[in-house]
């Protein structure tokens, strides 16, 4: 039941109801009190009356803090990137006088933006990962807060801050065609997550543009589990996969060192290359082919658009970071 249909129903105003049901305006104590038993008979305080009074409490307070929402999985498996992108929305925050409260989150878990959200404790949320089907996103959007991404999505109202990262798949993949590859193996993490779309449909179009059959690619989704290495391992080098293509940095330091310890040889026996590039990366011998974005100006980037739309200044609904990539002697290229 709307404000609409009581007022119709009762023969008053629309404005009439929504002061009888905040307690706020003008109105004869008796017209009060048969709004009020109307709406107690029928047990249904109107939805849409509830929706905007908590949106329009929550744009009155202030709480000078912006929530962020880590992926579960940044803790249990130690990826540097959302660590150094956090480190960048906290300086943007300090700098503007703003507190950071984190939480954690999943596609479907969005328990602890929720609680932040309903106890009024954060002015706006910005969200680490961008998935297919988002849960949390959908229901920060719902509730009328100002949203941040670090990615990409769909919504124009989301705040976001991202890299070309189908551009820079291709581009990688171009450059090591250049090179002399031609068979490769592309080990992706979540096929949930946007990015692992973005970068496979690069990397086919680079394969695609250089006349490449793409059956002779091995393309391998979903990797999560150090078990699956050794199985991974045995189907490239069956395969004769002449580089390996790493979605993240996570994925390709488990990648080389496990090859490294099998005794092959990079880049003599097989090239390899990853489309993050991670502090975890600058251990290893030779040094790792690698895209190079700068995960601590993202951090700074979206936690200082997120501070503008707070403070109701100008602020870009949508910014693409540069990216680098980087040539080095694991992917056969010496300077």
């Amino acid at each position: 039941m709307t404000i609409e249909e009581i007022a119709n129903e009762l023969g008053v105003s629309k404005s009439t109801v929504s002061r009888a049901l905040s307690g706020k305006g003008r109105i004869g104590k008796a017209t009060i009190e048969r709004i009020q038993a109307y709406v107690a008979a029928h047990d249904n305080l109107p939805n849409q009356y509830e929706e905007k009074k908590a949106k329009e409490e929550r744009k009155m307070a202030k709480t000078g803090n912006i929530g962020v929402v880590i992926p579960a999985d940044a803790y249990t498996t130690s990826i540097p990137f959302f660590q150094e992108c956090l480190l960048g929305i906290s300086e943007a925050a300090a700098s503007e006088n703003y507190n950071v409260i984190i939480t954690t989150g999943t596609a479907t878990d969005y328990s602890g933006a929720k609680q932040l959200v309903e106890d009024q404790k954060v002015d706006g949320m910005i969200l680490m990962r961008s998935y297919d089907e988002d849960l949390t996103l959908e229901y920060l959007i719902k509730q009328g807060i100002p949203v941040g991404l670090t990615g990409s999505c769909a919504d124009e109202n989301v705040i976001q801050v991202d890299s070309d990262n189908n551009e820079a798949a291709r581009r990688m993949t171009s450059m090591l065609i250049d090179c002399g590859y031609k068979k490769f193996a592309l080990i992706l993490g979540e096929s949930t997550y946007r990015v692992n779309h973005e970068r496979i449909d690069g990397f086919y179009q680079a394969i695609d543009r250089y006349g490449i059959a793409r059956e002779q690619q091995l393309c391998i989704r979903n990797f999560k589990w150090m078990g699956l290495l050794d199985t991974i391992i045995h189907d490239v080098m069956s395969n004769k996969v002449e580089c390996v293509i790493c979605g993240d940095d996570v994925i390709c330091s488990r990648m080389m060192s496990r090859l490294q310890a099998e005794g092959y040889r990079i880049p003599l026996d097989i090239g390899i290359a990853a489309l993050y590039n991670g502090a975890t990366l600058d251990c290893f011998t030779p040094a790792v082919t690698a895209v190079n974005i700068l995960a601590r100006q993202q951090g700074i980037t979206i936690g200082k658009q997120m501070i503008h739309c707070l403070k109701g200044e100008l602020y870009n609904k949508k910014t693409m970071l540069d990216y680098e990539i980087l040539l080095r002697k694991s992917a056969g290229r010496t300077f």
